[in-house]
């Protein structure tokens, strides 16, 4: 019987070994670049469809961008075009050149659940209870959607919301977990109050520490006594005039699988901290304890580790801001187009609570890098749109690599950031495989 493996599984094993069985590449060991050269070369180019004018340039251990997209699509009510990772509890992401729109259309958001949505069709939501409560709430109260819309002020922000495992597919040896490529990200229009006017009101004591949610999912197991997910944020973030209690996006009643009737909103960090069918809201006298806030969840080695190492639960610590990242949305991955044409690029960047400052294009594997056009956000912690002309100097094969730099300096790696245990913050180059005609 002959196993077929595929090709991420092939390089996840050994990415130098699987360059050299399927091109003839090897890794200069200093550069990390790859050479490939007579049959592996004329392999690849017939792989991909064109020659490569800057293969010598390609760094080892690394899946043309051309096989690296997935086209298996699925669908389920509301959504269109998103590739289903897992259907219990149901997570599913966006493929890049879906979210080309400025604003995240609600059919095109990722869907990432930790346990099993509650039944919300038949409730009137305005009737929908949350409690505001907790060891450093001085008034604790319990108020209705109804009530929450009818005493607060409103306000309507564009913000993104990224899973902090986007990008986990790629980490080497493989990580746990939902196997996300580059789609767990959005920045949908959102509605709803500040967190921080409510909190005000109920009374937010000096040692406050950590604000967290608990809310109406059901674990997996189905016991009741258990929680999926209970997260929250230090104090200092709760309060930001973009942490938000929503309950509309895009001008719609949040979708059943993003919360209905509402959730908590804290842009910038993983989307783990914004709860969906939110219930209780609690103000800590400590770092919240609750389900996935403990052990290896959404944390990262505090000092770098190497690949594979087992890290301790005590050497980990919490995921705050998310790091700077872009993405290319047109074109598609796999165009074609004639050397005699300037291509049209474009795409997003953000950098979690900070501000992108610029962004580069390559087109020669990060051997050099152009500056694209970059608009400023609309608000704060909404992603930026970048865009730029590209022009080829001959046909074959190409990938366009983007790279943000956010306000302190900081840019992404051309290839993987350090490795961690569950595949967090990959913000490693977004790039795509473009073939250039005559």
């Amino acid at each position: 019987m002959t196993i077929k493996r595929g090709l991420h599984e092939f390089y996840a094993e050994n990415p130098e070994l699987a360059d050299e069985i399927l091109w003839g590449r090897k890794a200069n060991k200093i550069t990390r670049r790859g050479f490939v050269k007579g049959s592996g070369l004329a392999a690849m180019s017939a792989a991909v469809g064109a020659i490569i004018p800057f293969a010598h340039l390609m760094p080892g251990g690394l899946i043309p961008a051309a096989f690296a997209q997935s086209d298996d699509a699925f669908s389920i009510p509301g959504k269109s075009g998103l590739i289903l990772l897992n259907d219990r509890p149901i997570n599913a992401e966006t493929p890049a050149h879906l979210l080309d729109h400025p604003v995240t259309p609600t059919s095109r958001l990722f869907v990432r659940n930790n346990g099993i949505p509650p039944s919300t069709w038949d409730i009137d939501p305005l009737e929908w209870k949350i409690s505001i409560e907790g060891e450093a709430c001085e008034n604790p109260i319990t108020i209705t959607l109804g009530e929450l819309q009818k005493r607060y002020k409103q306000h309507t922000l564009q913000l993104q919301i990224e899973c902090g495992g986007n990008g986990r597919s790629e980490f080497n040896p493989p990580a746990k977990g939902n196997q996300w490529t580059t789609g767990a990200i959005g920045c949908p229009e959102w509605t709803g109050i500040r967190l921080r006017d409510i909190l005000k009101d109920c009374g937010v004591s000096d040692n406050a520490v950590y604000v967290a949610y608990e809310a109406a999912d059901m674990h997996l197991s189905g016991d009741p006594t258990k929680r999926p997910i209970s997260r929250g944020v230090p104090v200092q973030k709760a309060l930001e005039k973009e942490s938000m209690i929503v309950w509309a996006m895009n001008g719609d009643p949040l979708p059943e699988l993003h919360g209905f009737p509402v959730r908590m909103l804290c842009a910038g960090w993983p989307a783990s901290v914004s709860g969906k069918w939110l219930t209780r809201i609690l103000i800590r006298d400590r770092i919240h304890d609750g389900a996935k806030m403990n052990g290896q969840s959404y944390r990262v080695p505090c000092k770098p580790v190497a690949p594979g190492m087992s890290v301790a639960d005590e050497d980990m610590c919490i995921i705050e801001s998310m790091p700077v990242k872009s993405l290319i949305t047109f074109p598609k991955s796999g165009i074609e187009s004639s050397v005699t044409k300037l291509l049209q690029v474009r795409g997003h960047a953000w950098a979690g609570d900070n501000r992108v400052k610029k962004v580069h294009t390559s087109i020669d594997f990060g051997a050099t890098w152009q500056k694209t056009k970059l608009k400023k956000a609309v608000n704060r912690l909404a992603w930026q749109h970048f865009t730029a002309t590209m022009d080829f100097p001959e046909p074959g094969y190409y990938e366009i690599w983007v790279r943000a730099t956010d306000d302190i300096g900081r840019a992404q790696p051309m290839l993987l950031p350090g490795w961690n245990p569950r595949g967090y913050l990959n913000n490693a180059c977004h790039r795509i495989a473009v073939m250039i005609t005559a």
